[in-house]
């Protein structure tokens, strides 16, 4: 369902019927201001107190949307738009109730122990059928008109009818989850309002917040344009952008069960220290991509960045929201999770109206850094950098992601290990997968350096001592 519904669909679909740049934002928007409403959510699941309930009734009223947003390519223009906006903010209204039920109802299933395991494995399941229908969908749009000699944005309406038929098949799954009972509340009146402060009171759980609220910034002021970036101005066409879309899954799907298992033998925190610098350097590089137009490198510079951004996003999608879970006290995980996700949604819905709003403001400024050689017969110019339009917004996402860093230096997580010794397990990790991938001697080679020595050289003194005394104490266990 949210292969085929959200991401580079929906805006491929939307760019088809006209949308314009604030069209854009406002659907990348939606998603998340729509959580707000875990305000009501949190007050109803704590009166009814079956989480089955919501998330089946909540369902019944979202999942229907997606035949709606399809419906919409059989509209004249001037309807078309509107009535997505409408149907896809009532489908993430009703999704708000959904997931503050389900997120609760996982909660308190899953143990800490197997959480990243259990989570691991769910994902990278999604990412498999995401894909697998990812081509598919994109060779079945793509190849549409030569074919039906019918308009695109029908191949876009099949497309969604095949969308709201996995949502469907998700609630019928779900029926066979158990539900532990929620903690009685011995009679105490339900106080909406001590439920959603307290976990501003948590000092721990509040840094948590301030980083995924920097962090949901960060990203959504870039990400809901990245496919646009890609069809207006490199011109690519949507099967294209999709096979680099499912590069990023096919690598999040090879390294989201190693990040999992990291995540339970160390901490959620040591997989983001890992993960998350890499994503901001993906985001960074997209300035680059066009200088400031297509140039010989670009789809070099596309295929890493892919790449690179797959095996990032897994580890932090996987990390943080395991870590927000475990920080959350079992019994009482309703507030502290929905608390969390209204100022994420918040966040992430703002980048994006800001996005929306401003697009068209930065597409007539550009920003040039020229180096210029000046000889007595000749003068030459040297453009070194280039920013126009969308190269501002991913600077500015660049610098906020490096600022929720530091916000995640602040957290505290039980069983978190020194950052230093995380990296050294990763780089063995990675340099015994090469040696069994590789039978060119070079490539194993270059597994030995410079990964192994450059986390020798960032080891704090003394630190080797103490690695080694750990390393005694896991031979005598």
């Amino acid at each position: 369902m949210e292969t085929l519904a959200v991401g580079a669909f929906l805006t491929a679909f939307a760019l088809e019927l006209g949308a314009s740049n604030l069209i854009i934002g406002l659907l990348a928007a939606i998603p998340h201001l729509c959580q707000l409403a875990q305000l009501p959510a949190v007050l109803v699941l704590e009166k009814i107190r079956n989480r089955r309930l919501v998330y089946s009734i909540s369902g019944l009223i979202a999942r229907p949307m997606m035949l709606v947003i399809g419906g919409a390519a059989f509209l004249p223009a001037e309807h078309a738009i509107p009535v997505i906006v409408v149907a896809f903010t009532i489908r993430y209204l009703a999704g708000a109730f959904l997931s503050c039920s389900w997120n609760s109802w996982m909660r308190d299933l899953i143990p800490d122990e197997s959480m990243g395991e259990i989570f691991g494995k769910r994902q990278q399941i999604m990412i498999g059928v995401g894909i697998v229908l990812t081509l598919i969908a994109a060779a079945f749009v793509d190849s549409w008109v030569e074919i039906t000699n019918q308009p695109q944005k029908y191949a876009f309406a099949l497309v969604y009818g095949l969308s709201f038929i996995g949502g469907i098949y998700a609630m019928v799954a779900a029926r066979n989850i158990e539900e532990p009972p929620m903690p009685d509340l011995d009679g105490a009146s339900i106080n909406l309002r001590e439920q959603l402060s307290k976990p501003f009171r948590d000092n721990n759980f509040r840094r948590v917040i301030m980083f995924l609220g920097s962090w949901n910034f960060a990203v959504n002021l870039a990400a809901p344009f990245f496919t646009v970036h890609m069809l207006k101005k490199m011109g690519l066409d949507v099967f294209t952008v999709m096979l680099f879309a499912t590069m990023s899954q096919a690598i999040a799907y090879v390294t989201v069960s190693q990040w999992g298992n990291l995540a339970d033998r160390f901490s959620n925190k040591a997989v983001l220290r890992a993960c998350a610098p890499l994503f901001v350097l993906c985001i960074f590089l997209w300035t680059f991509t066009t200088m400031p137009d297509v140039h010989s490198m670009t789809i070099p510079l596309l295929v890493f960045i892919h790449i690179a951004t797959g095996a990032a996003s897994a580890g932090v999608t996987l990390a943080s929201g395991n870590l927000t879970l475990k920080l959350a006290p079992r019994g009482s995980a309703t507030g502290y999770l929905s608390a969390s996700a209204m100022v994420n949604a918040a966040a992430a819905g703002t980048a994006s109206l800001i996005g929306g709003l401003t697009a068209d403001f930065f597409d007539t400024i550009e920003l040039s850094v020229i180096i210029r050689w000046s000889a007595p017969n000749d003068v030459t110019d040297i453009s070194a950098l280039s920013l126009t339009h969308w190269d501002f917004f991913f600077m500015s996402a660049t610098l906020f992601g490096l600022y929720s860093l530091h916000r995640l230096s602040l957290v505290v997580e039980q069983g978190h290990i020194d950052d230093t010794r995380a990296l050294s397990i990763l780089a063995q990790n990675a340099k015994q997968s090469l040696r069994s991938l590789s039978t060119i001697s070079g490539l194993r080679a270059a597994s030995d350096f410079p990964i192994i020595e450059l986390v020798k050289r960032l080891r704090k003194p003394g630190q080797k001592k103490n690695e080694d005394k750990d390393k005694d104490k896991d031979k005598k266990d």
